[in-house]
């Protein structure tokens, strides 16, 4: 018996990503009091000082992701709800993709002598029967 399928969780309620996030959060602060802790210790430098404040910088970002993640999930799941988005490709408009490049003619004739001399090379040693 094939087991159901289960609803989408919204994306507050995912303890998998929750749990992520508070490692992650936790993993930069301690690293941030560890170059702190370096930064005091006697062979301590500015570089030691300058991770110490950027690591909690880090915690903070990851923590700002989360919620703008679930912020734009939770809209997009409003939007789906509101109005069902069409499931026909669409066409892309002209001019929002570059042109692609032309090659460029080079009308050098030794050049056209070489390629001519490959295409020479390159023929058959034995005529062709079909033609005839």
């Amino acid at each position: 018996m094939p087991a159901s399928p289960q609803p989408d969780r919204p994306a507050h309620s995912r303890p998998a990503l929750i749990a992520l996030v508070i490692v992650a959060a936790l993993a930069c602060l301690a690293l941030g009091w560890w170059q702190w802790e370096r930064f005091e210790s006697s062979s301590g430098t500015g570089q030691n000082l300058g991770y110490a404040l950027q690591w909690p910088l880090f915690a903070g970002f990851v923590v700002f992701a989360y919620f703008r993640f679930v912020r734009l999930e939770r809209d997009d799941e409003e939007a789906a709800e509101a109005e069902p988005r069409p499931s026909a490709a669409r066409e892309i408009p002209a001019g929002i993709l570059p042109e692609r490049p032309t090659a460029a003619r080079d009308d050098d004739p030794e050049l056209a002598a070489y390629n001519s001399y490959l295409a020479e090379l390159n023929r058959p040693a034995t005529p062709d029967r079909s033609a005839g």
